[in-house]
């Protein structure tokens, strides 16, 4: 009995093995297309991970929606995901709704994000940081530096920024100079991450272009960061900690397309 439930259990094992094996090339070759309305009640967890919001900020509602019947609402409040101050800026709080880790972006290849936006009018237009919605290289040992978002998109003093960072610091590829409270923005972002001069980033945003960058996309390897440049995309309200009251923001209509190696049309 004791041999057959060892046989068993190796069995198991070496299947849970294999499916593991398979899923690993299916996602090195399987290209990604995932589009998501936000119109079911319940998040997706298959494309969505909860590590970035305490329980309850992250809630489908019907009283905004870019189209469809519902989006989503993200909120943060004081104290929610805390992070303290460190050598790398000020003390921060964060309710961000991340891609799920397999499908997360591969270096060198070329994907198409886009998503919708609506920044509510009591979010105050500050000169504090307000992150939005950012690509974030994969550190698996926490031990990188810098350790910032390669690319953001930022609410500032009611205006929307879009900056890329690199070993030089951060620099500004978009300033925008509307007032965008009260309104949806619909963004869309080309991009190839790479530590080379091989990567890319075209943005639109309501149809109109805002940038196209050619150049280095990612932090180079040497400052830490594994070799395969894994990058992953969160949104919703990423703020210094100032003890502020709820803040909300609205997604909607997110997609994210992996392109030809000739490059998204």
């Amino acid at each position: 009995m004791i041999i057959s439930a060892l046989k068993r259990a190796l069995q198991i094992v070496t299947l849970l093995l294999l499916a593991v094996i398979l899923l690993v090339i299916s996602l090195r070759f399987i290209p990604i297309h995932i589009h998501e309305d936000f119109e079911d009640a319940g998040l997706s967890r298959l494309r969505w991970s909860r590590f970035r919001f305490e329980p309850g900020a992250v809630m489908t509602e019907n009283s905004v929606a870019r189209s469809g019947r519902r989006a989503l609402a993200i909120t943060v409040h004081s104290r929610d995901k805390f992070e303290a101050a460190s050598d790398t800026g000020a003390a921060t709080e964060r309710a961000e709704l991340m891609e799920a880790w397999w499908l997360f972006s591969r270096m060198g290849r070329f994907y198409v994000y886009s998503f919708s936006l609506y920044i509510p009018k009591e979010i105050p237009q500050s000169s504090e940081r307000l992150v939005i919605a950012q690509w974030r290289q994969l550190c698996e040992a926490r031990r990188c530096r810098p350790d910032y978002p390669i690319l953001a998109i930022r609410y500032e003093e009611g205006r929307i920024r879009v900056t890329r960072r690199d070993e030089q610091g951060s620099h500004i590829l978009y300033q925008g100079t509307e007032l965008v409270r009260d309104q949806w923005l619909d963004f869309r972002f080309v991009t190839r991450f790479d530590p080379t001069n091989q990567g890319l980033v075209d943005a639109t945003l309501n149809g109109q272009m805002i940038l196209q960058y050619r150049g280095p996309t990612t932090f180079h390897p040497a400052h830490g960061y594994p070799a395969h440049g894994l990058v992953y995309f969160k949104t919703g309200l990423y703020r210094d900690a100032r003890g502020e009251g709820p803040w909300t923001i609205y997604v909607d209509n997110y997609s994210k397309d992996e392109c030809s190696r000739s490059g998204c049309d």
